[in-house]
């Protein structure tokens, strides 16, 4: 029996964007799901537009999202002396030539097969050639088949037949001897003795010209899976004018990487009317063959609604370990002080729908803000709040067991005392802890607070209501 190997294969010109990921997804579960190897190639021929800080965003995306890779990550741009090797093979079968065509010439052809209205392509005029133009760095071209058909029996697709008479005779090594990314494919895809491709239908075009590559080379081809793209809410193919469409942006806008690998799996596969997907059942449950033949659209609010799902039943310690990041690029060090982010969750993951929102509106338990929300301070901080802060403030001084329910019966003792609705008190009391009219419980935010801050900010409240007088 074959052990499944399927790849993800990006090239290192930008950000993983959200298709790229998707496919990395579905090659990951693929791989997992039959337990074969899930393999990273990084598709860096293009000198002039890959970069380094590229590739570190693939790599740190592919962590974030905990798409472990079982070898890698392979860079083509080591492989340069086996991608000559297997030219000079096809060559030296007859199966590729040298063409010594100018790009004046090419582009003259074009013309000619237009103006007639036919396809334009390469007509093979340098095939049969035998005698080198001086003066010509030449291309190499693959010898087409020029009869016959490529059957892909595509795994999402069904079978798809492509008329090799319709195939011209690509261009597999540019005249400066660099391979071309078709040439590349093939050889890595063999050598790394894949058993599936699965990537998106925008390549399905290259897949009959890669599979008589590979058959020239007496090789038979892996199984081919071409998943549909993913569109924005027009319709059109996903860009950045629809949001954000990089991996790393949902992790900076404080979205949790399972929450975003549930929305991809469920974009263009389903498993009933079931929704939420752990990653054992994703295992368990996803096969490529029952991925739509039709594109996806995706749809940031539902994508928030899961991101919210996860936050609230996920493990509290997982959450917060991807809280502290966030509170880290507010400058917020939690362990310097402050309680602890598992509280932080507990307290804040109803409210919240994504961990940048959980880490701003939690910073006031770790530092002082500046000034006050101008809407809740004019609201509750007038000279009606003096009488509840200061009592609140000898109550709070003298309790012994700093902990939610004798704090919470202090406020309501205040209120009962003073004559005054609850709102009188812990709204007042709320603006003067957190500086806005917005808090967990305000016996869970004197808790998480605790003693010091808490008489600190009555007191800087009481001094802001009587400054204001």
């Amino acid at each position: 029996m074959t052990t499944v190997r399927t790849r993800f294969a990006p090239s290192p010109t930008g950000y993983l964007h959200i298709g790229g990921a998707r496919t990395a997804l579905f090659n990951w579960l693929y791989a997992r799901r039959h337990g074969g190897q899930f393999i990273l190639r990084i598709e860096d021929t293009d000198r002039e537009r890959s970069t380094r800080e590229s590739v570190n965003a693939i790599l740190e995306s592919m962590a974030w999202l905990g798409l472990d890779y079982d070898e890698g990550p392979y860079f083509q741009s080591d492989r340069f002396p086996r991608y000559r090797q297997v030219i000079q093979q096809l060559l030296d079968a007859g199966k590729a030539y040298y063409c010594y065509c100018s790009k004046e010439e090419l582009d003259a052809l074009r013309q000619e097969q237009m103006a007639r209205k036919q396809k334009p392509r390469y007509d093979g005029r340098c095939r049969n050639r035998t005698e080198p133009k001086p003066g010509v760095e030449p291309v190499v071209r693959f010898r087409n088949p020029e009869s016959g058909a490529v059957v892909i029996d595509d795994l999402v697709r069904g079978r798809v037949v492509f008329q090799n008479e319709e195939l011209d005779d690509l261009i597999i090594a540019r005249s400066d001897g660099t391979p071309t990314y078709n040439l590349t494919v093939v050889v890595d895809d063999l050598d790394m003795q894949l058993t599936h491709v699965i990537r998106g239908d925008d390549h399905l075009n290259n897949t009959p010209r890669q599979i008589n590559i590979m058959r020239a080379l007496g090789a038979e081809p892996p199984q081919f899976a071409h998943v549909p793209m993913i569109l924005g809410e027009d319709g059109s193919r996903l860009s950045k004018r629809h949001g954000a469409v990089s991996v790393l942006e949902y992790r900076d806008q404080g979205y949790l990487p399972e929450a975003l690998l549930n929305y991809l799996v469920r974009l263009g596969w389903a498993y009933g009317d079931k929704e939420i997907f752990s990653m054992d059942e994703m295992i368990e449950l996803f096969d490529i063959k029952d991925v739509n033949k039709s594109a996806s659209t995706f749809n940031p609010d539902k994508l928030l609604w899961l991101n919210h799902h996860y936050i609230m039943h996920d493990d509290p310690l997982h959450i917060a370990h991807h809280l502290r990041w966030h509170l880290g690029r507010l400058d917020i060090d939690p362990a310097e002080g402050g309680p602890d982010p598992l509280l932080v969750v507990l307290a804040q993951r109803e409210r919240c729908k994504t961990l940048v929102e959980m880490a701003q509106s939690s910073a006031f338990f770790y530092r002082d803000f500046e000034e006050y929300d101008l809407k809740a301070a004019k609201k509750n901080l007038k000279p009606e709040a003096l009488a509840p802060l200061k009592k609140l403030y000898e109550q709070f001084k003298a309790i012994e067991e700093w902990e939610p329910e004798p704090l919470h019966q202090i406020v309501i003792d205040t209120a009962g005392t003073l004559g005054l609705k609850l709102g009188k008190v812990a709204q007042p009391l709320r603006v003067a802890l957190s500086g806005t009219s917005v808090s967990p419980p305000i016996d869970v935010t004197l808790h998480l607070l605790g003693r010091e801050k808490t008489l600190e900010r009555i007191q800087r409240a009481i001094q802001f209501i009587e400054g204001r007088d």
